[in-house]
């Protein structure tokens, strides 16, 4: 049996849209709807004249219908996100709900169809991406480390678009990092996990940088300490400190191209981090790359204990104070 829905008490009308008012939120008024065809709707209810703003950074989704339209009285309009693909009904709920939790206290007009647009933008390139579907939680943790390093870069030796940018795991380069003459390959480690990090490819510890680093972050899963985050926690906190909006519109669209949108489901694990430490790949360093393995021979994977690269560990100042 198919998950029930906000639109199966919802009549398909014989012209327009029946709407019903989404109930438990106390910002501006939202509603499901279905228009005259059957198809699927969310409305957000705004106040004003906002068609310039729309206009500008409205984006298209592929599979989702988006029009800024008059509201019930000449100060008002509405934003009207409609379905468009039946069998994608249950990826809009998610994102309606993604929405409506987002929206739920904002009574702004402006910011609401800011934050709303926004999701939306992230949406297409979740959508684009390669992962259209939730994460696993090795990818949870993978992802959530390489956000700690990417906070780190913009608060000790980038600035924050530098920074943004450096961060290269979403667009499947070698390494996670590439800035300056530097690169990291950013590993996490569970609570309970031997001390022992996978190696997915030939290519993941040589590069034409002069400086490899691999840097391996402990994550516990704690539900009661004060500083554990659960992978939205960590976005929200990064998206509130990068103030220079370039930076925040790249972090939103590396984001949606590593398959993540800030759903209800990453609310949970609340990872704690623990220790962390950074080691520098050098000729000696015991590793599997191209230039070496024999023809023929790809897509290796291995792994490297760390107790036998003690030997090749640094101090984090060379990767983060470096600049």
């Amino acid at each position: 049996m198919s998950k029930a829905t906000p639109w199966d008490r919802i009549a398909k009308p014989s012209i327009d849209y029946n709407v019903r008012r989404i109930a438990g939120t106390s910002g501006i008024p939202l509603y499901w709807g279905r228009n005259a065809d059957g198809q699927s709707l969310m409305l957000v209810e705004l106040t004003g004249d906002h068609t310039a703003q729309f206009r500008k950074e409205a984006t298209k989704v592929h599979g989702i219908g988006m029009d800024l339209r008059a509201g019930e009285s000449a100060t008002q309009q509405r934003l009207v996100l409609t379905l468009t693909r039946q069998a994608d009904q249950d990826l809009f709920l998610v994102l309606c709900e993604t929405i409506v939790s987002t929206l739920s206290s904002i009574g702004d007009s402006q910011t609401a169809l800011t934050l709303t647009l926004i999701h939306l933008k992230r949406w297409k390139s979740f959508l684009s991406g390669k992962n259209a579907r939730l994460l696993s939680e090795t990818e949870i943790r993978g992802l959530y480390a390489e956000l700690l390093v990417l906070r780190a870069l913009y608060q000790h030796t980038l600035p924050q678009q530098a920074a943004v940018a450096a961060w290269r795991g979403p667009d499947d380069a070698h390494q996670d990092f590439h800035f300056g003459d530097s690169a990291i390959e950013v590993k996490a480690l569970s609570g309970h996990e031997r001390s022992c990090v996978r190696i997915s490819s030939e290519d993941q510890l040589e590069g034409l940088t002069e400086n490899i680093f691999l840097y391996s972050l402990r994550l516990s899963e704690v539900t009661d300490a004060e500083n554990a985050r659960s992978l939205n926690d960590l976005v929200r906190m990064i998206e509130d400190e990068l103030d220079v909006a370039e930076a925040r519109e790249q972090l939103s669209d590396k984001l949606g191209a590593c398959g993540y949108v800030p759903v209800p489901e990453y609310d949970k694990p609340r990872l704690l981090e623990g220790k962390h430490q950074a080691y520098r790949v050098g000729p000696s360093f015991p590793r599997l790359v191209r230039s070496e393995i024999a023809k023929g021979l790809a897509r290796v994977s291995y792994d490297i204990e760390l107790e036998a690269i003690a030997a090749f560990k640094c101090d984090e100042h060379e990767i983060f104070g470096g600049l």
